[in-house]
């Protein structure tokens, strides 16, 4: 019998030979917005991809945008961080942050993870259920921290500038902000562990085109110790850790094997196909970033498929090991969307169906 979804997952992450690649097409709502009926014609074509998809199932006269994500509706979060969006289904940026002067610490708590998400209330009882179906159905489990849930957050917080010099200067008040971080992030974590997901997720965006946002000292310093408190309780019960981040993040990998860190979600082009294989290949799982900046909106379909085919060739093996997602914003046109389908079906059993070789 062929694995289902969740054992070659498994399998893959392990290094215990899968039966294919996991890949992932993520339609960020913006795409959706903006392609409509044409995007759903897409998606149809490609159940390997998309199984759960039925026709109709976007509503496309009625979209909804999560809050932060809603152009021109400035929204304030449960941190106090006040968020702009100028395009419907496009996360915001910060613009306003409450403690941009740390006079206001005195006052300011970080919201309770057993009450409240980042966005609004969180409803444990209700995950915790549909945590139980999906594993009697068999269905992969997982949990997650938002998206920005540690060095993006005191971005967040204090203001990019203010938080570069506070990294340089270290005032007291920065190691009272990121105890309350980690408390919060720590309930939280818990009761995934507590539900026994397979894998939590963690992501923030730590890299820029050229370089990562600190140095890898820098990181070590201020972000791994609290990193550490997430993963060790989570590899302690058996679960898996993903990390993503966005930019140029290949001087950080030690520190993120440092901290038991299974998955790893770089960006192809920005960290060089080629550089990901020499630091990371056979150290973690590889949840490849197809590119989104420059081949998938703008290039032709074989381009798009001779980057897809490199990344497999380069990056996987028989052993497993390689995951590919493509994040598809905008203008990426429907065409594209089909050639990175099209491309991930053909090459996702390269290493299983005697076509690759070692």
């Amino acid at each position: 019998m062929p694995l289902t979804r969740r054992e070659n997952f498994l399998r893959n992450v392990r290094f215990q030979g899968p039966e294919y690649t996991p890949c992932r097409v993520v339609i960020n709502m913006a795409s959706w917005d903006l392609w409509r009926e044409k995007m759903e014609e897409v998606v149809l074509r490609h159940p390997i991809l998309f199984p759960s998809y039925r026709k109709g199932q976007m509503n496309f006269n009625n979209l909804t945008f999560a809050p932060g994500y809603r152009k021109d509706e400035d929204f304030v979060d449960a941190w106090g961080c006040t968020w702009r969006s100028t395009v419907n289904g496009i996360e915001g940026v910060v613009i306003g942050s409450p403690l941009e002067d740390w006079a206001k610490l005195e006052t300011w708590q970080a919201p309770d993870g057993l009450k409240t998400a980042d966005r609004g209330p969180i409803d444990w009882d209700a995950i915790r259920k549909a945590t139980a179906a999906a594993k009697a159905r068999g269905d992969l489990t997982s949990g997650s921290l938002p998206h920005g849930f540690f060095f993006m957050r005191l971005t967040y917080l204090r203001g990019f500038e203010n938080l570069l010099t506070d990294l340089i200067e270290e005032p007291p008040q920065l190691a009272r902000l990121i105890e309350q971080i980690d408390r919060h992030n720590i309930a939280v974590v818990q009761q995934y562990i507590d539900m026994g997901v397979d894998v939590m997720e963690l992501g923030e965006d730590l890299g820029t085109q050229t370089s990562s946002v600190i140095s890898p000292a820098m990181f070590k310093k201020f972000c791994v110790p609290s990193y550490k408190r997430l993963t060790e309780p989570i590899k302690a019960a058996g679960i898996i850790v993903s990390l993503h981040s966005d930019g140029y993040i290949l001087d950080l990998m030690d520190e993120f094997a440092s901290c038991g860190m299974d998955i790893v979600n770089p960006q192809d082009l920005v960290n060089g196909i080629d550089n990901i294989a020499r630091v990371c290949k056979n150290r973690f799982c590889i949840r490849l970033d197809v590119d989104r900046q420059k081949i998938v909106p703008f290039g032709t379909r074989k381009e798009i498929e001779d980057l897809i085919a490199e990344g497999v060739r380069k990056l996987g093996s028989p052993r497993g090991g390689l995951e590919l997602i493509c994040g598809i914003y905008p203008p990426t046109p429907p065409e594209n969307v089909d050639a990175v389908c099209c491309a991930m079906e053909k090459y996702r059993t390269w290493w299983f169906d005697g076509r690759g070789r070692e």
